[in-house]
């Protein structure tokens, strides 16, 4: 057989779980990445099961590795892994730090696609939210968002990022708020903006934050 040839059958025999990182020795996410541009270009559904099977290998840098190229595959397409929303919600309750907000992510990026089956676990989700690492707040405040995005949750999102916004730590507060204003309605609008002031006192020493918060405050008037 010739190299070419061996090259192919290798490429083409080795499993999903040959091409993470971890599998190549390497200690960068960067074949995580290459191959979750692979299999979402391809839409490769196969590989993806495959990925999700994974998430509960003995191997704890297997899991990492899965969910990293899982969620790299939601952020390019979403629908690719939103069927498997009941499976990232499970993921909250891992001891692992790195699959709880890793799932949190991939949460976040399918929020769109998927928005009434995460808001069924979301007592789940903002509980997971508020006693994790930054990360996975940020990715709570996406999924609050998200679903507040539709008219029918609206109003309820809305009072859920208003607490986000109230106790969020100062380095994430501009954020928080220029995410929740893309949701904000007429109705909740003069709570958005009182909480806003509320805050901006903790700003005042922080000129690029104040700004962003002027920038927003700006406007909604």
């Amino acid at each position: 057989m010739s190299l070419y040839f061996l090259q192919k059958f290798i490429k083409h025999t080795m499993s999903v779980i040959d091409k993470l990182a971890s599998s190549l020795g390497r200690r960068d996410e960067v074949p995580n990445q290459l191959l979750a541009k692979q299999i979402a270009g391809k839409s490769d559904k196969n590989a993806i099961k495959e990925l999700v099977e994974n998430l509960n290998n003995k191997d704890k840098k297997i899991q990492s590795d899965c969910i990293k190229t899982l969620y790299e595959i939601g952020e390019r397409k979403p629908e690719l892994i939103s069927p498997y929303v009941k499976n990232f919600i499970k993921l909250l309750d891992s001891k692992n730090n790195r699959l709880q907000w890793g799932a949190m992510t991939a949460l976040s990026s399918v929020v769109n696609e998927n928005p009434k089956e995460i808001y069924s676990s979301l007592a789940k989700i903002v509980e997971v939210g508020d006693k994790g690492s930054v990360i996975t707040k940020d990715h709570l405040v996406k999924i609050l968002v998200g679903i507040g995005s539709n008219k029918q949750y609206n109003d309820s999102m809305f009072q859920l990022l208003l607490e986000q916004i109230k106790k969020s730590p100062v380095n994430q507060l501009p954020s928080y708020i220029e995410s929740t204003a893309t949701i904000v309605s007429d109705k909740n609008k003069p709570a958005f903006i009182k909480a806003i002031n509320f805050r901006m006192k903790e700003v005042e020493d922080l000129l690029p934050k104040k700004k962003r918060m002027e920038k927003v405050l700006k406007n909604l008037y």
